[in-house]
């Protein structure tokens, strides 16, 4: 089977899983639990109606209740907007062209809005993600013909093997920042040569983002040519957005910002457009526009044939100045875009309509580590040479379709092309976080024992505490596991981390002021360990007073965080030596590595200690003589 064959049959399994997962949701779940999953807004109000590109009407619309604050809506993904009175017959479907956290717009291919949009209380629903799915699986299928196509400088035949290139060393360019350390500045010099490919890995806590930002800058003064800077979350995408604007770069973002920030809205592609001095022309024209709608909307609909025809002309003049405005429009982006340094967006927004048609000479990836193999060609595919940054030793990307961490989609295009050129990958060695104690067991295992702590962090710890790493033994005392709808949780050592967690607060509470409180993370691998923590931590009166400084979540919401202090629940106790996706140890490197000056792991060895990194964590928390049994705390 051709390469893209079989990524095409696994994203293919992913598609399917996803939209059965999906549809279960939609026809199983009541709308409160749509609401709570984040995937229904409900109950919603249509502030505004304009007409838009096209035949699209395109519609604002705002919650009226304010009690979830995540979500799931997207830019580009489909929705329903539906009435509660009788939501499956009364609903029509659009697609996201804004949202932000209470407000969306929506575009529908109708002239105006059916009779029962105007009573009754109103929702949105999200439906399955065709869009990304439609993009990746076109990305797929473009590289695979750039593949059969023998082109010299082919960057897809490039990237997989199939065509060699001549590697240009960093020795050629000797970048030099007095501010960074050797390995980043090694790394930047890297950035600097037109190699097709050069890969950043970045540990926990090795300044992966300064070096980016700071290597950006460098390749536009270099060769002046315009960046697409790409990762796979908008989270990510936000971060890299603002980092670059602080430093100068004329940065221009596409989509919709997550991260609630005025300098970041100011950075869209919207707000630029709202900003130019050819705007004024446009809105006049949409005043327009409206004015011309509003009289046709004024017609009832038991009217003759002269109101049906006035009617119908008052629609296509208001259809006629909709292209002048468009033409307006795209004269505005065109000219903003092209004067960018930096255009930034998610790696499926690169084939946002606005740079759809658009080629770079580089693309950034960052978080590439994360990211799953189609979705990374989508932007690749516009460029002539990719930096990668990421670390595959970290989370892996989220597959819905499979549990086994080891193949398939688990496996990306970040990992397969660090082990395919080794020569372009540069290791930032470096840590700015963690106290050396906490960095040297993920160091060993994971990272070949190649990263050292700056001196900054190298010993900095808690007052009076010369202990960073603590390992402390549940065995024996009955702490069992308890599994319920495939949800794993333990509640006897929750209440152990509980109990441990108020000693310690009670200790730092005479040593700290609430101005510089330690700042706590508990962490659990499973999501229902998370739930009954957050449940017995953060609704005591004991700890209200120092609640903003403790944060408790699952592994995943922890990437890219650091805490003082870390505690870590792991969960897992059974007479099997089960540990399910503890054993992927890149969650737990992503756990451990959260500490920045103490870390507390808490488990049952007779569980864990089958497990070859877990047996070898025991013997590093022993020899550090900080190896201690829960029956210490219970004499």
């Amino acid at each position: 089977m051709n390469y893209f064959d079989q990524q095409i049959a696994l994203l293919n399994e992913e598609k399917d899983h996803d939209f059965a997962h999906h549809e279960k949701l939609l026809l199983h779940s009541s709308l409160q639990e749509r609401r709570l999953l984040g995937v229904s807004w409900f109950p919603v109000s249509i502030s505004n109606t304009e007409l838009g590109r096209g035949d699209y009407l395109y519609l604002t619309i705002q919650k009226t209740n304010f009690l979830e604050e995540g979500h799931k809506f997207r830019f580009g993904m489909p929705v329903a907007l539906f009435s509660n009175y009788d939501p499956l017959t009364d609903r029509i479907e659009g697609v996201i062209s804004y949202v932000g956290r209470d407000t969306m717009r929506v575009s529908i291919r109708e002239d105006e809005l059916p009779d029962w949009a105007r009573r009754g209380k109103l929702g949105v629903d999200l439906l399955f993600d065709e869009y990304s799915y439609r993009e990746m699986f076109a990305g797929l299928e473009e590289a695979k013909a750039r593949l059969a196509n023998p082109k010299q400088g082919n960057i897809v035949a490039q990237l997989l093997g199939k065509e060699s290139w001549t590697l240009l060393q960093e020795k050629e360019i000797h970048y030099q920042n007095p501010k960074l350390n050797a390995s980043q500045n090694l790394a930047i010099s890297a950035m600097l040569l037109d190699n097709p490919l050069t890969i950043l890995h970045g540990p926990p806590g090795t300044g992966k983002t300064t070096t980016l930002i700071e290597g950006i800058s460098a390749l536009l003064k270099n060769n002046k040519k315009q960046i697409l800077v790409v990762a796979p979350s908008n989270t990510a995408v936000d971060l890299l957005s603002e980092r670059l604007a602080k430093v100068g770069v004329d940065v221009v973002r596409i989509g919709n910002p997550i991260r609630v920030s005025e300098h970041l809205q100011q950075l869209t592609l919207d707000a630029r457009i709202d900003a130019h001095h050819a705007n004024k022309e446009r809105k006049t024209l949409e005043k327009q526009a409206s004015a011309y709608l509003d009289l046709a909307h004024k017609y009832k609909r038991n009217f003759g044939r002269s109101e049906r025809e006035q009617r119908k002309a008052l629609f296509a003049e208001a259809k006629k100045i909709r292209k002048e405005i468009d033409a307006v429009q795209d004269y505005i982006s065109t000219t903003i875009l092209d004067n960018a340094e930096v255009i930034t967006t998610t790696l499926i927004g690169a084939n946002h309509p606005s740079i759809r048609d658009r080629n770079f000479h580089t693309v950034v990836m960052d978080e590439a580590g994360q990211a799953i193999e189609p979705a990374c060609w989508v932007p690749i595919l516009k460029a002539n040479r990719v930096i990668m940054a990421g670390d595959h030793r970290q989370l892996p990307p989220t597959i819905k379709s499979s549990l086994k961490s080891d193949q398939g989609l688990y496996i990306t295009l970040f990992e397969k092309l660090f082990t395919r050129f080794p020569d372009i990958v540069f290791l930032l060695d470096v840590q700015y976080r963690m106290h050396q104690q906490i960095m040297f067991y993920p160091s060993k295992m994971l990272y070949a024992g190649k990263l050292t702590a700056s001196k900054a962090v190298a010993d900095w710890h808690l007052i009076d505490d010369s202990k960073p790493v603590v390992f402390i033994d549940t065995a024996g005392a009955g702490y069992e596991e308890t599994i319920e709808d495939n949800a794993i949780s333990n509640r006897e050592e929750a209440l152990f981390v509980y109990r441990h967690l108020m000693d310690t607060v009670i200790s730092l509470s005479k040593k700290y002021t609430a101005h510089d409180f330690p700042s706590i993370g508990v962490i659990a691998p499973y999501r229902q360990q998370s739930i009954l923590l957050k449940e017995i931590i953060l609704t005591d009166a004991l700890l209200a007073s120092i609640q903003p400084s403790i944060q408790v979540h699952t592994i995943d919401s922890f990437q890219g965080q650091e805490k003082d202090i870390i505690y870590i629940s792991l969960t897992r106790s059974n007479t099997n030596q089960q540990i399910g996706f503890l054993a992927d140890i890149r969650r737990m490197n992503v756990a451990m590595t959260r500490a920045k000056k103490k870390l507390i792991v808490i488990g049952d060895s007779a569980t864990i200690g089958e497990h070859d990194f877990y047996r070898g964590f025991l013997d590093y928390a022993n020899s550090l003589d900080q190896y201690h049994s829960v029956w210490e705390w219970m004499e």
